[in-house]
C-alpha cells in the first residue's frame, strides 16, 4: 500500500473511497467532514439520522454519493467521544476505516487527516498516528493459505490536506509512520511463521542479512562456541532442542555516538517447557516464544535505515526449550556467564535463563543501557491482560521514555514495581540463586532474576505480555502483533 500525501480539497479528490469522520455524538459534522457533507447535499447528515450512526471509535458508515462527485463512497469512521481523543484513537479510527476499505474493494482510497482540526492535536502526530493505523489495519498474515485468501486491495492511501503549509509536516509523519509500520509488520510476520521455519538458524539468516545489508558487523556462535564462553545458563536451556541453538550478536556503531545500548530478545523459538511441561492447551502458541527476538531484528533493520547516533549491541540467544535425550532436569544446577550458580528447579522458566547469560554478556561489552524484551512470564498476561505490557527497570527515565514510545506506536505498557525484598523468593539452598518460585508474584520475580545478572547498567525489562491475540483488535488481527518492534523503533529514531 502505497502511502501519499495530496494538497488539495476532500471534496475534489477522484477515489474508490474516501474517508471522512466523526466525533460520538455528533448529528451535524463540522471541518473537512462537513464540507464533503454541504457537497453532498447533506446526504451524510441525513444518514446519520436514519442509520442513528453514533459516532462511537472505529465504527463505520458508508454514504454512497449520487449525482457528480469525484469519490465512488464515501466512509465516515468514528473517532469516539472527544474528551478521550488521542493519538491511540487517531490509529484506531484509521484502522477501523482502511478494514472498511478492504471489505469494499476499494483501490485508490484518499482521507482526511484525522485529529488535525476539530481536535487540534500536532499535525505530525495526526499524520504519523493516521498513516500508521492504516498501515497496521490493513495487515493480515495469509502466506500459507490457498483457499479463501483475502487480499489488501488498496493500493493507494492519499492524505489530502487543503493548507498547503502544513504539507511538509504531514510528510514527516507519514515517513515516520512507514518506518515504525514497517518494523512492526515485519516483526508481525516472523512471529506469525510457524516453528519448523523460525528455528535458531533461520533467525541467523536474517539477522546475517540485516547486518550485510546496513554495514553492521555480526557475530553468530555455534552450541560448542557459547558453551566455552561460559554462557552455562543459555547452554543448560538448549540441551534438549533437536535443532542447533545460535547466540546472534549484531553491533551497530556510529562514528558521532556517544553510549551503547544493548538491546537483548528472548528467542525460544518454541517452548515445550522441558521437563515441566506445558498442557497442551498452553503449548499451542508457543511458536511466538521468540517475540521479543523478532522485536530486536526490527529495531536493527530500522536503524540500518535511519542511522542512528548511538551504537547498539543486539544480542538474540535462540533455541528451542524441548525435552530430549540430554536436557536439563528440574533440581539441576548451572554456572551462568557471571560466574553466579543457579539451581533450576522449573525448566519452563527458561527464558530468564536465557536472558541472564546474555545481560552479562552485554555488561562485558561495557554497554551504557540494557533493555530486554521477552515473553517471559504468564503472570504478566494475569495482571494486564493481552493488550498492555508490563515494564520493569533501575532507570526511571530510561522506563518513562519506553513507555512514551510504545504509547506513540500503539504499544501499551504499564510499570510494574522491582520490589528488591522478593529477591528472598529466589535464594537456593544449593546455588546461589533458583529461577522460580511456585506461585507468588511471578513477573515480579521473572524480572528481579534478569535483575541479578545486569550489575549498575541502567536496564530495563519488557515482559511482553501482548505478542499473540486469540481476536482481532483494532490495531491487529488474529495472531502477532509486532509488541515491541514499535517501541525500540521510536525510541532509537530519538537518538536519529
Amino acid at each position: 500500500m502505497n502511502i501519499v500525501v495530496k494538497q488539495g480539497s476532500l471534496t475534489e479528490t477522484p477515489c474508490d473511497a474516501l474517508i471522512v469522520n466523526l466525533f460520538e455524538g455528533i448529528r451535524q459534522p463540522g471541518g473537512g467532514t462537513g464540507a464533503v457533507d454541504r457537497a453532498l447535499g447533506g446526504a451524510i447528515s441525513n444518514q446519520i439520522e436514519e442509520e442513528e450512526f453514533d459516532g462511537k471509535l472505529g465504527k463505520c458508515m458508508v454514504v454512497r454519493p449520487c449525482g457528480e462527485f469525484p469519490a465512488k463512497k464515501v466512509i465516515v469512521v468514528g473517532l469516539g467521544k472527544s474528551s478521550e481523543f488521542g493519538q491511540l484513537e487517531v490509529m484506531k479510527a484509521a484502522a477501523g476505516a482502511i478494514r472498511k476499505c478492504k471489505d469494499l474493494k476499494a483501490t485508490r482510497v484518499a482521507s482526511i487527516l484525522h485529529g488535525a482540526r476539530i481536535a487540534g492535536l500536532p499535525t505530525f502526530d495526526c499524520a504519523r498516528a493516521t498513516a500508521l493505523g492504516a498501515i497496521l489495519g490493513a495487515y493480515e498474515f495469509n502466506r500459507w493459505k490457498t483457499e479463501d485468501v483475502t487480499h489488501n486491495t488498496v493500493e493507494s492511501f492519499e492524505i489530502v490536506e487543503l493548507s498547503p503549509d502544513k504539507i511538509a509536516e504531514i510528510g514527516r509523519g507519514v515517513d515516520r509512520a512507514q518506518l515504525v509500520g514497517d518494523g512492526i509488520i515485519f516483526a508481525r510476520d516472523l512471529v506469525n511463521e510457524p516453528s519448523n521455519v523460525v528455528t535458531p538458524a533461520h533467525l541467523a539468516d536474517i539477522a546475517q542479512s540485516i547486518a550485510e545489508d546496513n554495514g553492521m558487523a555480526v557475530k553468530i556462535m555455534d552450541r560448542a562456541e557459547f558453551e566455552a564462553a561460559g554462557m552455562g545458563l543459555y547452554a543448560a536451556v538448549a540441551k534438549g532442542a533437536a535443532v542447533d541453538p545460535k547466540f546472534i550478536e549484531i553491533k551497530y556503531t556510529h562514528p558521532e555516538a556517544r553510549k551503547t545500548i544493548a538491546l537483548i530478545g528472548k528467542g525460544i523459538t518454541y517452548d515445550t517447557g522441558g521437563y515441566s511441561l506445558k498442557g497442551s492447551e498452553s503449548m499451542a502458541n508457543m511458536k511466538d516464544d521468540m517475540s521479543g527476538a523478532a522485536a530486536v531484528l526490527a529495531a536493527m533493520k530500522v536503524a540500518g535505515e535511519i542511522k542512528p547516533k548511538v551504537n547498539i549491541l543486539a544480542l538474540i540467544p535462540a533455541t528451542e526449550n524441548a525435552i530430549g535425550a540430554n536436557a536439563i532436569h528440574p533440581g539441576d544446577i548451572a554456572k551462568s556467564f557471571s560466574g553466579k550458580t543457579v539451581e533450576i528447579n522449573n525448566t519452563d522458566a527458561e527464558g530468564r535463563l536465557t536472558l541472564a547469560d546474555a545481560v552479562a554478556y552485554a555488561n562485558s561489552a561495557d554497554v551504557d543501557e540494557i533493555i530486554d524484551l521477552a515473553t517471559l512470564t504468564g503472570a504478566c498476561v494475569t495482571a494486564l491482560g493481552r493488550e498492555i505490557s508490563g515494564v520493569f527497570g533501575t532507570d526511571q527515565s530510561l522506563v518513562d521514555k519506553l513507555i512514551a514510545a510504545g504509547k506513540s506506536c500503539g504499544e501499551l505498557m504499564w510499570q510494574l514495581p522491582l520490589y528488591t525484598d522478593y529477591k528472598e523468593h529466589l535464594k537456593s539452598d544449593v546455588a546461589d540463586l533458583r529461577n522460580a518460585e511456585k506461585g507468588g508474584p511471578g513477573a515480579v520475580l521473572g524480572a528481579l532474576f534478569i535483575h541479578s545478572f545486569v550489575g549498575d547498567t541502567k536496564w530495563a525489562h519488557i515482559d511482553l505480555s501482548s505478542t499473540l491475540i486469540d481476536k482481532d483488535l483494532p490495531l491487529a488481527k488474529k495472531g502477532a502483533v509486532g509488541m515491541g518492534a514499535g517501541t525500540l523503533a521510536e525510541y532509537l529514531i530519538s537518538y536519529a
